[in-house]
């Protein structure tokens, strides 16, 4: 299976959502194969937000590493703000925007851990660089000067300067398992075009509803 599973049957949106579409999954690896072709900047780019223990939302960018019908992964360090909120309250929203085809995709759901194998899979697969930076960041906590951050990653490159770089226990993979769905494609006179898709629970069937622009 790709990191962006192609699902069967999927349809050109290039005229915008169709009303035959009948589960989401499918409608978004459609629209993000179109995005992929048209959006100058990256488009697994997705703005993840989560909520803090005093109920304050916190929302950041994050990459969109893989989708398939369970779900929609990314990868991040268990021990900054967004792992700790994830492990405190396991739910999150998302929402992708593409500008130059004038869509968006919003999404929230429940929120697991993939298991240790993808990740080590998928860590495997990034330049060794970026691992040793995953080693060297202790991301989002206070730095006292640059030096500090250039001292760690020699330091780590210098201990895995032979051989493969093993993934850091706390650098993990998240899967949003969603429950809603929306799709969203702009129209003239803001007279926009809307599904939602939900579902009560991860087994049960998806219902379909047109919004109001």
């Amino acid at each position: 299976m790709s990191q962006f599973e192609s699902m069967e049957n999927s349809t050109s949106l290039k005229s915008g959502i169709l009303s035959d579409a009948e589960e989401p999954v499918g409608l978004f690896s459609a629209w993000f194969e179109e995005a992929a072709r048209a959006e100058p900047a990256d488009p697994t780019a997705m703005a993840l937000a989560t909520v803090d223990a005093d109920g304050y939302p916190n929302v950041r960018m994050v990459l969109l590493k893989g989708v398939d019908t369970r779900g929609f992964v990314f990868y991040t360090n268990s021990e900054s703000p967004k792992g700790r909120e994830l492990a405190a309250a396991p739910k999150a929203a998302a929402v992708f925007h593409w500008k130059s085809l004038k869509r968006q995709v919003r999404l929230r759901g429940t929120v697991e851990c993939v298991t240790d194998a993808e990740a080590d899979s998928y860590f495997a697969t990034r330049p060794k660089g970026s691992q040793i930076g995953a080693w060297a960041s202790k991301q989002s906590r206070p730095m006292e000067d640059r030096f500090a951050l250039e001292k760690a990653v020699a330091l780590y490159t210098a201990k895995y300067a032979l051989g493969a770089v093993p993934r850091p226990p706390y650098w993990i993979g998240y899967r949003i398992v969603p429950l809603a769905m929306e799709f969203w494609q702009d129209r003239p006179f803001r007279l926009h075009e809307r599904i939602e898709f939900r579902r009560q629970h991860v087994d049960a069937a998806w219902v379909k509803t047109r919004l109001y622009p």
